[in-house]
């Protein structure tokens, strides 16, 4: 059987498990799965496709596509089974011992992606976070791996308790532990931003869909050199710079955790405190991959997320990317009021960088100009 995907060795073979239940967006979902597993590091093997009008209760693709999962898993040598659906516990166990593999679901898929790409200390300590809560539902065996954290979690247990309350006491415990250390790195950086405020310093964060062109358009914008892939979630850690705009000053400019469609609600949670350069910001720029066929839903996915975060209300304007890929040209559109809404650039060739420039300029003459009317009124 072919691969989908060309892997270094070492990758483990999987195939891809995905039901249509009559969305719209079907291929593009799938299209989306292939791109996540790619990122995982999967070699992928093939794919078991269904239609349904509901899941099913056990199996969640019903018996049938399970036999024939099974079947397809042990032809290809597969040793994981992904599904671009999020499953309950009893289905993912149910399947797990049909398969005798492991079975991950889509929230699964995109976690350990983010387990692979954090970083630093905070981006390691959120995925954590994510990842123990996603799972606490799924805790059927011992976690031993607990125990080799240190910090004293307390693994003795008491009188009577059984193998799996201690390992829920233990994950308790440690998703404290993790909150707490969160919640003093989240202290540190508010006060890093009323630093900024009153030196008056605008900032602006950057925010779009996964592989939309975020670092490229950072990079090209400070000069530097963070990691930039053709890949979903190439960078998750926000990256923080101060660059200088004639008619603007210094300007500070935050590259953000990328979206994408059913965000895991752990990770859109365990991430808040970096999320929140977002919504603090003074002006956002929402990149967007002109070239994707799904534009509009990756932009809709994303107002959505910034809605939950509460940076709804934060002035944004959207960033039309890779232009050199449909063949535009740079351009810019305003409002009736002449505020900038949307403009059209290449970060990678650098076209319209410009523009973009211009933009956030003119958003901190607007902000300047408002703050002098509200002291003006006081």
């Amino acid at each position: 059987m072919k691969d989908l995907f060309e892997r270094p060795s070492g990758g483990e073979s999987a195939i891809l498990v995905s039901v249509d239940f009559g969305e719209s967006d079907y291929k593009e979902s799938l299209d989306e799965l292939y791109q996540l597993g790619s990122s995982a590091g999967l070699i992928v093997r093939g794919t078991v496709e269904g239609k349904r009008s509901s899941p099913d209760a056990k199996f969640f693709i019903g018996s049938g596509k399970a036999d024939e999962l099974a079947q397809m898993m042990q032809t290809s040598e597969s040793h994981v089974a992904v599904f671009n659906h999020d499953l309950t516990p009893s289905q993912q166990r149910n399947l797990e011992r049909l398969l005798q593999a492991r079975v991950v679901d889509r929230t699964g898929l995109i976690l350990d992606i983010f387990s692979q790409r954090a970083q630093t200390h905070e981006g390691k300590l959120q995925v954590e976070l994510a990842q123990l809560e996603h799972l606490s539902t799924r805790l059927v065996r011992g976690w031993t791996h607990l125990e080799r954290q240190k910090g004293g979690i307390g693994v003795r247990g008491g009188p009577g308790e059984t193998q799996l309350e201690l390992d829920r006491r233990m994950l308790r415990v440690r998703v404290k532990q993790l909150r707490e250390k969160l919640l003093k790195l989240k202290d540190q950086r508010g006060m890093q931003r009323r630093a900024r405020k009153r030196s008056n310093v605008m900032t602006v964060s950057l925010v779009g869909y996964t592989n939309a062109g975020k670092s490229t358009v950072f990079n090209r914008l400070t000069k530097a050199n963070i990691y930039a892939a053709d890949q979903l979630f190439a960078t998750l850690d926000t990256t923080t710079h101060k660059i200088f705009i004639p008619d603007c000053g210094s300007v500070v400019l935050s590259d953000t955790v990328g979206f994408i469609k059913h965000l895991p609600h752990a990770l859109v949670e365990a991430f808040g405190a970096t999320l929140e350069e977002a919504v603090q910001a003074d002006l956002l720029l929402h990149i967007v991959d002109t070239a994707s066929t799904n534009r509009d839903e990756q932009i809709t996915e994303v107002n959505k997320v910034l809605m939950e975060i509460g940076a709804a209300g934060v002035p944004q304007i959207l960033v039309h990317n890779q232009i050199d890929r449909v063949g535009l040209e740079p351009s810019m559109a305003r409002d009736e009021y002449g505020r900038i809404t949307s403009l059209h650039v290449s970060a990678k060739n650098g076209y319209g960088m410009d523009l973009l420039r211009q933009a956030m300029a003119e958003h901190y003459q607007l902000l300047k100009r408002q703050s002098t009317e509200e002291s003006a009124y006081l």
